[in-house]
């Protein structure tokens, strides 16, 4: 490819403008922006869009995102006219459910650095006259929050990219993508071909055609979503004019699915109150025959519930009506998140779709690093297209999956909550067994995971286990932690098989794996390594652990479909190394606790010593008449194995292993337990603990990192980074108030000031306190510091800790 890449952008909407600025603003100036409809009212989601920028979101990446939405819009101005009008959010509260919702809100947005406060009624009344302070319970500012005006904010951006070399054109329908062997070269149109080295699909809601022709699956549905104007309000029109158009806060009430803006004299009012309306792409006009194709005939009869719930809230409305309305189409995905990132099928080809006005500039700053850089400089593994599994691209599932996420896009989420259909889609080997125990499953993944057991219920160690508050009572029991403290005392099986398993062999396996894992992997066959997987600037993509069970055959322990995906795509081209996901031909138990070796040693003429059989090695045995192999690592901090086998022979394993157990006192134990487990070992989960945005020596992970070999990605980006040099750490924190389990995402103070941000964190039954992992500058992370963590709006006493909390001489595990 050539130093200057010829770069075609397909959708000159906001995404497709804001990502042609981003990256001429780079030094990519050989960009082509082909739209089918006109500029810059293009007929697609962002012609219409009501502008409506809230920051307030769980994820730090989507936060982030719409941070810099604001930031660089606020800078824009088109003919002398504003693109961004910093009004400032207002959410309100009409129960108390969501009274205790914007309260965590708040604690989110003040995990992420965005300012923001809670206000009274009569607060929330005086900065939006047209509430009426008797319907509210209480309100949630961000200052900061704002209007974007998406058309003008498309077409200052693309001015600016014009004028650093960037095309434009409009009427120029996409109709085939030509490659060169996997590569893009071209991108066809029915008024000519424009030759590329790189093609991005920012086309909303048609990003599934687009797809569709480098047989890339754009997995998201176009979904109609109900918008209204009133007429005009007297009180509006004696204070606005259209310059300056809305001075008022823009609203939501979400317990109503509701959001509110000022349109000079009328209300804008949206909906999300109504059933799903998803849209065929076949039935969407093309914008040549069209004005605006993404809006929709407006339903009347669905806006009845969402007009009464308008008039209660801002009773000011009775004075006026409806005046017109649109059922407006946009982008929804089956997880709520964008897509983001290049093919698999086809080199060079990238996609921005499923994202929103709130968003648009936040990803493509992010596209445009990811494309010049290598690299997003903000953690987009939520976002990135690679995520889902097979089975999650399955356009029913999609289609289920998408609808349901409309349908909760203001509801009060639980952190643990499942998605209930389509359910259940994978299941391990042990599902009926799990079931006749009781098992209360939830989802991730489309894996069906106990996370406790009924069957346990009778369990006298439930009595120790405390209480918790009511939010942090949903999707829990006292009988988890009853199995936690059996795991620590006798022995538990514990379902591994969601744990993404992944085969590399060929000759140079050994030397691929080098070249990206941080550890030492050459070493004899029957050793397992714990390792990391960095980015070329040393951010953490994964941990995995690997395993070399022949000279030329690796087992790795992933995290998930990103990982098959970063490998692959590193693979040399001359065959010599091949990587296969075995996920499903297999399962895996891990048998844990002191009494693990007294279950599987009787059945087995393998030596399971610990002199026999160290820690962090593997061996091939039979246990019984199954053909296993074993692993003796332990993710809970005891004694034991994973034990894998075939999927054909896992009811067998479960079988013999729950029947040698029953005189040691033998359970079954599930996530939630493991959680906790983990937790008091300080052992980390990628995704929620470190990202791409850390280090291995901030998250105090420096022993994966075996600088003395020749190279593997990330090592220069590492240089003079040490544990005594970085400025931040991932601590772990012991709350006081036996009560107060927090869930994750709540601010930590220093001081009576916003320092960090708790990652996980669950009740440890073994050493008797909640805990929590928390991201914090290092001069506060030192053991025995004072900290309170913000949760629903009060302040929880800790105090950080040195780790392991349990066990630090590791006299558990190796024994």
């Amino acid at each position: 490819m050539a130093a200057q890449p010829k770069v075609v952008i397909i959708g000159a909407g906001i995404v497709g403008c804001a990502l042609s600025d981003e990256l001429t603003a780079r030094g990519w100036t050989d960009v082509t922006v082909l739209e089918q409809g006109p500029l810059f009212a293009t007929g697609g989601s962002t012609s219409h869009a009501p502008g409506l920028v809230f920051q307030t979101n769980g994820s730090k990446t989507m936060t982030e995102f719409a941070r810099y939405t604001v930031e660089k819009y606020s800078a824009l101005t088109l003919d002398g006219q504003w693109c961004f009008k910093q009004v400032g959010g207002l959410e309100v509260a009409t129960s108390p459910e969501r009274l205790a919702e914007i309260q965590r809100r708040h604690g989110w947005l003040t995990s992420w650095g965005v300012d923001s406060r809670l206000l009274t009624p009569e607060e929330s009344a005086a900065l939006h006259p047209l509430l009426d302070p008797e319907r509210i319970l209480g309100g949630f500012h961000i200052p900061s929050d704002g209007l974007a005006k998406a058309l003008r904010a498309s077409e200052a951006q693309a001015r600016l990219a014009t004028a650093r070399g960037a095309r434009f054109h409009a009427h120029h329908t996409v109709t085939g993508i030509e490659t060169t062997g996997d590569r893009v070269s071209a991108v066809v149109t029915d008024q000519g071909t424009f030759p590329a080295d790189i093609v991005v699909s920012c086309a909303g809601f048609w990003g599934p055609k687009i797809g569709r022709m480098v047989g890339q699956p754009v997995p998201l549905v176009p979904l109609a979503h109900q918008y209204a104007r009133t007429t005009a309000l007297p009180q509006l029109k004696r204070r606005n004019d259209e310059l300056t158009e809305a001075p008022l806060p823009i609203l939501r009430n979400q317990d109503a699915g509701l959001y509110y803006r000022e349109l000079v004299d009328r209300i804008g009012i949206g909906s999300y109150a109504h059933r799903p309306m998803p849209v065929s792409l076949d039935e969407v006009a093309h914008p040549r025959d069209a004005v605006m194709p993404s809006s929709l005939e407006f339903t009347e009869a669905d806006f009845e519930g969402a007009w009464a719930d308008s008039l209660t809230l801002l009773p000011s409305l009775s004075d006026a009506k409806i005046d017109e309305g649109f059922n407006g189409i946009f982008s929804f995905t089956s997880d709520g998140m964008p897509l983001m990132g290049e093919s698999p099928k086809v080199q060079g080809f990238w996609l921005a779709e499923a994202v929103w006005v709130t968003h648009s500039a936040g990803v493509a700053k992010a596209m445009a690093e990811w494309l010049v850089d290598g690299r997003p400089g903000t953690d987009v593994h939520e976002c990135d297209v690679n995520r889902f599994e097979e089975v999650q691209l399955a356009p029913s599932y999609v289609h289920e999956r998408s609808c349901q996420n409309f349908v909760e896009v203001y509801d009060i989420l639980h952190p643990l909550q499942p998605a209930e259909r389509p359910r259940p889609l994978r299941i391990s080997p042990f599902h009926s067994r799990q079931e006749a125990l009781g098992a209360v499953f939830l989802e991730g993944g489309g894996w069906e995971r106990p996370h406790w057991y009924e069957a346990n219920a009778d369990l006298p160690e439930v009595a120790r286990v405390p209480g918790r508050n009511t939010w942090a009572s949903r999707y829990w029991s006292p009988i988890a932690g009853a199995e936690a403290l059996v795991t620590r005392e006798r022995v538990a099986l514990y379902d591994m098989t969601p744990l993404k398993r992944l085969e590399v062999t060929g000759p140079e396996a050994l030397a691929f794996l080098q070249k990206l894992t941080t550890n030492q992997l050459d070493k004899p066959v029957g050793s397992v390594t714990y390792t990391l997987l960095l980015d070329a600037a040393g951010g953490i993509r994964s941990d995995l652990t690997i395993a070399r069970l022949e000279t030329e055959r690796f087992q790795i322990g992933a995290n998930g479909n990103l990982d098959l995906d970063w490998l692959r795509r590193r693979l040399p081209g001359d065959g010599s190394v091949q990587v296969r996901d075995i996920t499903a031909g297999t399962c895996c138990l891990g048998v844990w606790g002191p009494r693990a070796r007294d279950l599987v040693q009787p059945l087995t003429d393998t030596d399971f010593s610990h002199q026999g059989f160290g820690y962090f090695k593997a061996k091939q045995a039979y246990l019984g008449d199954v053909p296993v192999t074993a692993m003796r690592l332990s993710y809970v901090g005891e004694l034991g194995w994973e034990i894998y086998t075939t999927a054909d022979l896992g009811a067998k394993l479960w079988d013999t292993l729950w029947e040698a157990g029953q005189d040691l006192g033998i359970i079954a134990a599930g996530r939630s337990a493991f959680n906790s487990l983990r937790l008091e070992k300080g052992y980390r989960s990628w995704g929620h603990d470190m990202t791409t945005e850390h280090n291995p020596y901030e998250a105090g992970l420096g022993f994966a990192v075996r600088r003395n070999k020749q190279h593997f990605t990330g090592k220069a980006a590492l240089e003079g980074i040490d544990d005594e040099t970085v400025t931040r750490r991932l601590t772990p924190l012991v709350i006081q108030d036996q009560q107060s389990v927090v869930m994750g995402h709540e601010p930590v103070y220093v001081d009576g000031r916003p320092v960090g941000y708790v990652t996980s964190a669950a009740y440890g039954y073994t050493i008797g306190a909640p805990i929590a992992y928390a991201w914090l500058p290092a001069e506060h992370a030192a053991p025995g510091t004072p900290v309170e963590i913000e949760y629903f709006g009060a302040k929880v006493a800790a105090v950080t800790a040195a780790e392991p909390l349990f066990d630090p001489e590791m006299s558990r595990i190796r024994r």
